[in-house]
């Protein structure tokens, strides 16, 4: 829970100002019987605010990237099959069942 998490909530929480703004911004047209035309000039900056925050902690949280080269060293083969274009690396997936071990209910 780092400093990117923090940015990341904090996006969050600006995004939802921001929405609460609005939506307190077309109930006072409402009262004033006034057309809604758009949100106004503060809600537009902190809806980019809060979007440059959150993209920023979404690209920045997860972690570092990691090698997917065949020959790399961090990557272990789990099986090897006759034809080398479909090889299966250790991988994410490996929590799903297979399809072989699915069955059908009825």
């Amino acid at each position: 829970m780092g400093l990117g998490f923090a940015i990341g909530a904090f996006g969050v929480l600006i995004l939802a100002h921001a929405a609460y703004s609005t939506i307190q911004y077309r109930g006072l047209l409402k009262i004033m019987e006034e057309e809604f035309s758009g949100p106004p000039m503060n809600v537009v900056v902190e809806l980019l605010v809060g979007l440059v925050l959150c993209m920023w902690a979404a690209l920045t949280v997860p972690g570092k990237f990691l090698s997917i080269h065949p020959h790399s060293d961090e990557n272990r083969i789990v099986s090897l099959p006759a034809n080398m274009d479909f090889m299966v690396f250790n991988h994410r997936g490996k929590v799903f069942p297979s399809a072989m071990d699915l069955k059908l209910k009825h």
